[in-house]
């Protein structure tokens, strides 16, 4: 049953209006299902359900969970922000119904689940693991040799749920077949009610440091980035009533690009669902540009999401090689990596009436800003504030007025985080108090325009400073992989005698380029001053990215010493 439990949001941070009701994804999800029962909600292959199957499918998870002993044990008042009550289970899958369906039935039970980068190797998955405080496991068999090699070191881990796929690998010791779980399993759901405190956990990609588990209230992350307010025009869903109206009016066809093991991938997805519309999974294991054009024929999938150029620049050049019909597709959403001006004016050519819009987040802000383009104003780097995004003092003192001069931190007010999964130390670095509102500062820097808009400047870890100049490396990027012939491209610092640290560029040049060094900087000097312009350029047959397109900077930064000499 929905709770009801009213608070008053009256915060401006958070862009409240009035007390609405408090909401949990579990609850969200029956509420849709009752709403659209027979309207499709996940495709994924030759997997098609609808929101009652895919409700009926998660309650039974729900229930297996539960019969194991799991759910939660303490509640949020008598927790600390980094404390979980909670037991916690690893989604440790490829992309596929499994995983939907895996989010939701431990919400159903009380069960919190995290995402699980598939790529680790041994010590990196017994690190997560252990992390974690992992109670149970869902994976495809094709990772069960990899898993087996940790279990000995994890004895909290108590459930083993293995999803069958072509690996042809047994079930692990004490491990039950997913489907046959599904299949002998109650499908009324566990006798628990789940609450609005209950979490939805993350984990970051840790391409620059060690992954963390971010923790945060089902409402808050509800209301920021799955459903709760609408991109764009931020308006609020205020009950259980208005989901209910709202999903019976949904109509869109989503294809989220990503690995649901991405933060971004998973909103996206939840914010088709919680709607009321239809999300459409890739089958592919690695990004396949014609499998997607094919399915966004066959589906009249409506928008996409992706993460920059290094999944955009692809799916357009696949585009002009085939015969596609793409009439069904009116835009495509990008966050998590920038998308150049370039790419963008090259779809809005290819694919007429596009439009593109830029969502600006993390994993510990949620959404907190946009920028559409269409055919006639393109942008990349500037975004119209959602309600709680701000630009923060260098000192965390105080709220930067529009047009300071100075550069500030990008933060986020009211519906945030908790804080990390045991780590009471950054939570409160990351979560700090300013002019009497909790906000969330991740590390990104910014400036606060004069008519209210944010420029991004990027990851301050990855400000290089040479020579006395800060030089945020993502504007770096953009001025170099603008030029026709960069596939892509990651900036990194090296050490410098001369400047403290000088700038290196790692190239993936498009097939058969013939650009040199010279040529670059030329090119990327026509958009950057020369003193940010690269010192070095290292050539590589391809620029190393997670699954999701993010950036693996520590790699770069490898590429970048390894020809110091």
């Amino acid at each position: 049953m929905p709770e009801t439990d009213q608070t008053a949001n009256n915060d401006p941070a958070d862009g409240g209006n009035g007390p609405r009701e408090q909401f949990n994804l579990a609850t969200v999800s029956e509420v849709v299902a009752a709403a659209v029962p027979d309207r499709e909600a996940l495709i994924f292959g030759d997997v098609r359900l609808t929101f009652a199957q895919l409700a009926e499918r998660t309650r039974r998870l729900a229930s297996y969970l539960h019969s194991q002993g799991l759910g939660a044990h303490l509640e949020r008042g008598d927790l600390q922000p980094h404390e979980s009550g909670q037991d916690h289970l690893a989604l440790y899958l490829y992309n596929g119904n499994e995983y939907i369906e895996g989010m939701l039935g431990a919400y159903k039970a009380r069960v919190a689940p995290f995402n699980v980068n598939y790529r680790y190797v041994q010590e990196e998955l017994r690190y997560l693991l252990t992390d974690a405080d992992t109670k149970a496991v869902i994976y495809h068999a094709t990772f069960a040799p990899a898993l087996s090699e940790v279990l000995d070191e994890l004895p909290e881990v108590k459930v083993l749920i293995q999803v069958a796929d072509d690996s042809g690998n047994d079930l692990l010791p004490g491990a039950v077949d997913y489907e046959t779980v599904l299949a002998t399993s109650d499908p009324a759901g566990p006798p628990v009610t789940p609450s609005p405190d209950d979490l939805y956990i993350v984990y970051t990609g840790g391409t620059t440091g060690m992954p963390k588990g971010v923790l945060w209230r089902q409402d808050d992350i509800f209301m920021n980035a799955m459903g709760g307010k609408e991109i764009g025009t931020w308006i609020q869903v205020n009950s259980y009533d208005e989901v209910t109206e709202r999903a019976k009016t949904g109509w869109l066809r989503l294809m989220a690009l990503p690995p649901l093991m991405h933060g971004a991938a998973q909103w996206a997805s939840f914010m088709m669902l919680n709607g009321g519309s239809t999300v459409i999974i890739p089958t592919a294991r690695n990004l396949d540009p014609s499998e997607i054009w094919k399915t966004v024929e066959a589906e009249g999938v409506m928008t996409m999401a992706v993460v920059g150029d290094a999944m955009a620049r692809p799916l357009l050049e696949e585009y002009k090689r085939g015969d596609y019909n793409a009439s069904s597709l009116f835009a495509i959403g990008n966050g998590g990596a920038p998308l150049s001006a370039a790419i963008k004016e090259e779809l809005m050519d290819a694919i007429p009436n596009l439009i593109i819009n830029d969502s600006l987040g993390s994993s510990e802000s949620g959404a907190q800003a946009s920028h559409v383009s269409s055919k006639d104003s393109v942008q990349t780097g500037k975004f119209e504030p959602g309600p709680g995004a701000d630009v923060i003092s260098e000192d965390l003192s105080s709220i930067l007025p529009a047009g300071h001069e100075g550069i500030g931190w990008l933060a986020q007010g009211g519906s945030v985080p908790l804080g990390y999964l045991g780590d009471a130390a950054k939570t409160a670095k990351t979560f700090p108090t300013v002019e009497g509102n909790r906000y969330s500062v991740p590390g990104d820097r910014a400036i606060k325009r004069e008519d209210g808009a944010i420029d991004l400047l990027g990851r301050d870890s990855q400000c290089i400073n040479s020579g006395g100049e800060k030089i945020f490396v993502e504007e770096v990027e953009m001025a170099i992989v603008s030029h026709p012939e960069v596939a892509d491209v990651l900036v990194c610092g090296r050490p410098s005698e001369r400047w403290g640290a000088e700038v290196v560029a790692v190239v993936e040049l498009t097939p058969d380029a013939s650009v040199t060094e010279d040529a670059l900087s030329a090119h990327a000097s026509e958009y950057i001053s020369r003193y940010k312009l690269p010192k070095a350029w290292v050539f590589v047959d391809q620029v190393r990215r997670s699954p999701s397109g993010k950036a693996d900077y520590r790699w770069a930064k490898e590429m970048a010493a390894d020809t110091l000499n």
